[in-house]
């Protein structure tokens, strides 16, 4: 058989295949109806239909998590009062198989009706919500899927509380049916949250024909002219860079204050409160954290590690390469919003400097590398681990965006500036996601990163995989800029001890490691019964502290599993090295190009 022949069977063996599996996903149908009568009682009530699949039994699944947010919510918990019956109301018999499956013995019927409660009383971006006032569904904790069919299409119909006017979403509308939306499959669906209540849309606007839209809860009082505008250069910078927009529509979802964010295919849904962009502060932090949730849907979503998809909705999926997807990620929120003007050249330098601080400055860059902690993010946090072992784990968020940094003045250094971290990941997202369609692998990442550079980058990826101590000054000065890398004492006397009011009592959360406190064996989630004889708040704690100076003995009695322990501890001066970025004066011409258009000025 010549190649040419093999390709035609192969091809023709693919019509049958795609034809079939198009003629089976007509015959069968899954569709979702989500209301909310009682909205005070914070729970969705849902009716899941199944039609068309016969078989002996079906096992109908929760997932555990929610792609983007990688902990373990165990969703299926918040499910209440399972129903099963066929079409015409007759019950079906189901057991409760594990902690997030329903085993429904369907004897080969074609169509079963399931019902069932979502309690949403936690808001958080990544849990669902529901009160007198809104809605927010994260669809992987309140839809079900059919083990072995998460490829299926499914319909969502929301029923909104009445007097509640918008649904916002991600998902396709169906036309002609109102607040009903279609997804190709249950992955797109789990990518897709939904906002319910009487929202406010700002203004649509378009980059290179396609629309975007801002709705949201309670945005607050701002300039939204002036917002749009300024969102608009996000979405132009992020696309700048990859030179692509894979999607049709994009929304921002809005959720309210304080609640986190979640990057998706063609949406985000982000903690918003629009009275911050009333400051310069304020503006720059909350215009930084929606690019970065926008550049996700590049970055994750679409250029990502083969470990993230697909994905794993019973145990989570492990990678040692989150500081790619979310180091990498932070470093491009900086970069885009410094060559869009909407960040000065110190804020960036700044940013960068609180991001080493928070690592170097404790003693986790000791024991974690940052690969380590991108895989054990699932037990450790994003953010590393609490209390006490908070010291000996550090986050991908504040180490990745540095390593960024490094390796694109690496890449421009090595190839004259004809090169940068943008084509490295231009390149992942052509030859990966758009031609071979999946992730990239460790070596892959490595080996694209070498290409571009045209050398090895052994020394840099040690910095990823050990905790090798990184030589700052050696990859800063390739843009012409100096680090001030010098143990400094910070102002004031040096307990070591964070803490906040809990109910009537002074609770400490944090110990800092080498710390006088930390020596005198104080721990997290001890209480501060007394300060030198008095008893204290946290307001009165700090304000004691702060009389204090270097060489004081204090008196501190606190309890300890249950046991008063009085502590006299000897106050010291506490150093730390400042990691202040500034150019050089005498710079070449290489290391000004450099850093010129890294900045794009």
């Amino acid at each position: 058989m010549t190649h040419l022949n093999a390709v035609k069977v192969k091809f023709v063996f693919s019509i049958f295949f795609f034809a079939g599996f198009l003629f089976s996903a007509a015959q069968s149908k899954m569709s979702f109806t989500i209301t909310m009568e009682q909205p005070a009682t914070h729970t969705y009530h849902v009716t899941f239909t199944c039609s068309g699949i016969k078989e002996a039994s079906l096992d109908l699944k929760m997932p555990a998590w929610t792609p983007g947010y990688y902990q373990l919510l165990n969703y299926a918990k918040n499910a209440d009062n399972f129903k099963v019956t066929d079409t015409d109301g007759k019950p079906v018999n189901w057991v409760k198989s594990n902690a997030n499956t329903w085993q429904v013995i369907t004897k080969n019927i074609s169509s079963i009706v399931v019902s069932y409660d979502v309690k949403a009383t936690v808001a958080f971006v990544a849990q669902s919500f529901l009160d007198e006032t809104h809605g927010y569904i994260i669809p992987a904790g309140v839809c079900l899927y059919v083990a072995n069919k998460i490829n299926h299409p499914a319909t969502v119909t929301i029923v909104p509380y009445k007097g509640w006017a918008n649904v916002a979403t991600g998902l396709d509308s169906v036309p002609g049916k109102k607040f009903t939306y279609t997804a190709p499959d249950f992955d797109v669906l789990f990518d897709s949250p939904i906002l319910i209540g009487n929202l406010e849309a700002l203004p649509e606007f378009k980059v290179k024909g396609i629309t975007h839209r801002f709705i949201g809860y309670q945005l607050g009082n701002f300039n939204k002219e002036e917002f749009i505008n300024d969102l608009k250069k996000i979405v132009e910078g992020g696309a700048a860079i990859i030179g692509d927009i894979p999607y049709k529509q994009y929304t921002f979802l809005a959720i309210g204050p304080g609640r986190g964010g979640i990057e998706h295919l063609n949406s985000t849904t982000i903690s918003f409160d629009g009275t911050q962009l009333n400051s310069t502060e304020g503006k720059v932090r909350m215009l930084s954290f929606i690019a970065h949730e926008y550049f996700h849907h590049y970055n994750v979503k679409r250029i990502r590690p083969v470990e993230l998809g697909p994905f794993d909705y019973d145990n989570g999926n492990r990678t040692k390469m989150l500081w790619v997807s979310e180091g990498l990620t932070v470093y491009y929120e900086y970069l885009i919003l410094k060559r869009a003007g909407l960040m000065t050249q110190q804020e960036l330098f700044n940013a960068f400097r609180s991001n080493l601080s928070a690592y170097e400055n404790k003693p986790g860059h000791l024991y974690q590398s940052v690969a380590q902690a991108s895989y054990e993010t699932w037990s450790d946090g994003p953010f590393g681990r609490t209390g006490d072992e908070i010291n000996k784990t550090i986050s991908y968020y504040d180490k990745g965006p540095v390593l960024g940094m490094l390796l694109d003045f690496k890449i421009r250094h090595e190839t004259k500036n004809k090169k940068s971290l943008d084509d490295v990941m231009r390149m992942l997202y052509q030859k990966f996601y758009q031609q071979k369609k999946r992730g990239f692998t460790e070596a892959e990442f490595k080996s694209t990163c070498e290409a571009i550079a045209g050398c090895s980058l052994d020394e840099f990826f040690e910095y990823v995989y050990t905790v090798k101590e990184v030589n700052y000054p050696q990859y800063l000065a390739y843009a012409g800029l100096t680090i001030d890398t010098s143990r400094t004492p910070l102002p004031g006397a040096w307990l070591g001890i964070n803490a906040r009011d809990r109910k009537d009592s002074l609770m400490i959360t944090a110990v800092d490691w080498n710390s006088p406190a930390w020596n005198a064996g104080i721990h997290a989630q001890d209480k501060i019964l007394e300060a030198d004889g008095k008893k204290v708040s946290k307001k009165l704690f700090d304000e004691w502290m702060a009389s204090k100076t270097t060489g004081d003995k204090i008196k501190l009695l606190v309890q300890h599993d249950g046991t008063n322990l009085e502590k006299e501890i000897i106050l010291t001066k506490k150093m730390e090295k400042p990691f202040t970025i500034t150019p050089v004066a005498d710079a070449d011409t290489l290391q000004k190009v450099i850093l010129k258009t890294w900045m794009n000025e």
